[in-house]
């Protein structure tokens, strides 16, 4: 074992240097069914209105408002994509459905039921106004109108608009290429029986869900070997096309963590050692060509919890989201908190609604070997570095992962 040559810095400053170094991608072009799930990279600005025309809101007939309490001949239909062909004349009506184009001549449509027809005929209400029952042309949009932010994600409504202006495609932020590998002699592939001393690797699925989840394209290097040349040649290689790398393990103080000394040797490391629990080993380091790496314990709870505090916000911003972070609600604990002297914790929670207040219990041991404790868990309760104890029923931060 050896001292840590990196400071111990508080977890926000240490999550503040992610983002600092962090870069957001550049820009592709992808047809709409390939957009599901990106970001926006350009605002999106409506080239004509809509709707292009004045439309039926309801099946019924066109009229003149001035031709209130009359009978009027019926001298044709208007239906969806199939319009009258002619201005409306006065003293008649056209039959219209939903969607249909209102004729010219026409300001406004009587709903069928609001009408008795005989032969050819309709009589039509005496109490008709100009403009009902139809959608004016720009009453969706204006041309000029910005219809998406930069940032916005594109789920159904977002794909549902930008297909209603013709875009084909779309600019959106490339998605970032995480490497990711695990590191260590002890970890045996899953579904292989481990050795004497050894363990399945665990924490290599977990994170490619995680970042999965984050929106990466990861590349799962396996499980690299605890020697620094072998080491070297696994991370190097996969730089050549990563845009950043996550690791899991060997960012500690033992003889074979190896993952300091080797991002050292490829670029700047930025964060060795953070006031977190757990997670005190975290590791960032920005390499050539605005790459970066992120060095996460191997611990299975502090691997996501890190992954949770620096890594995904990180993605985030390379992917160019305006919100970087999960929410953060106020939470009522149901349960006594005790801080840690020098570290800001995040302790894992199930939460339950008590009227208009979530309340927060703990999942059991914290212990940062205790995946059980993120299994379920809604969210993480942060709390402050210290040496007095939050009794139950105090309020305090959570990250929400999700919701009851």
């Amino acid at each position: 074992m050896r001292a840590s040559a990196y400071p111990l810095i508080d977890a926000d400053e240490a999550a503040a240097l992610v983002l600092q170094h962090s870069s957001v991608l550049g820009v592709e072009r992808i047809e709409l069914a390939r957009s599901v799930g990106r970001v926006l990279a350009e605002d999106l600005i409506a080239e004509s209105p809509l709707p292009a025309f004045p439309s039926s809101a309801v099946d019924g007939y066109a009229v003149r408002a001035a031709d209130a309490g009359k009978t009027l001949r019926v001298v044709g239909e208007s239906a969806a994509g199939r319009p009258f062909d002619s201005s409306l004349p006065a003293g008649t009506a056209a039959r219209i459905l939903t969607g249909g184009v209102v004729p010219d001549g026409a300001d406004c449509i009587v709903m069928v039921e609001d009408v008795h027809v005989s032969g050819d005929t309709v009589t039509v209400p005496a109490s008709l106004r100009a403009g009902g029952n139809f959608h004016r042309i720009g009453d969706d949009l204006r041309e000029g109108d910005r219809i998406l932010s930069a940032g916005a994600q594109l789920g159904a409504a977002e794909l549902g608009i930008a297909a209603a202006t013709g875009r084909a495609e779309l600019p959106v932020r490339r998605r970032p290429r995480v490497a990711l590998m695990s590191t260590g002699d002890e970890l045996v592939e899953v579904g292989r029986t481990p050795g004497r001393g050894q363990i399945p690797d665990s924490n290599r699925w977990a994170l490619l869900a995680a970042l999965r989840e984050a929106g990466a394209d990861v590349d799962v290097l396996g499980i690299a070997p605890d020697e620094a040349e072998p080491l070297r040649r696994v991370v190097v290689d996969a730089l050549k096309e990563a845009d950043a790398l996550v690791t899991s393990g060997g960012v500690s103080v033992g003889t074979h963590d190896l993952v300091k000394p080797l991002l050292e040797s490829l670029g700047t490391v930025h964060v060795g050692r953070v006031k977190l629990k757990p997670g005190k080993p975290f590791t960032f380091a920005t390499l050539a060509d605005h790459r970066v790496a992120f060095g996460l314990p191997g611990f299975p709870v502090s691997s996501l919890v890190t992954f949770e505090v620096f890594v995904r916000p990180a993605l985030r911003k390379m992917q160019g989201f305006a919100q970087l972070h999960r929410p953060t609600l106020a939470v009522r604990l149901a349960y006594d908190a005790k801080p840690t002297a020098d570290r800001t914790e995040y302790q894992r929670v199930v939460l339950r609604r008590e009227g208009r207040e979530l309340v927060a219990e703990t999942t059991g041991s914290q212990s940062s070997s205790r995946l059980m404790s993120l299994a379920g868990a809604h969210a993480l309760v942060r709390i402050p570095a210290g040496d007095q104890g939050f009794k139950a029923g105090t309020v305090v931060e959570a990250l929400i992962l999700s919701l009851p």
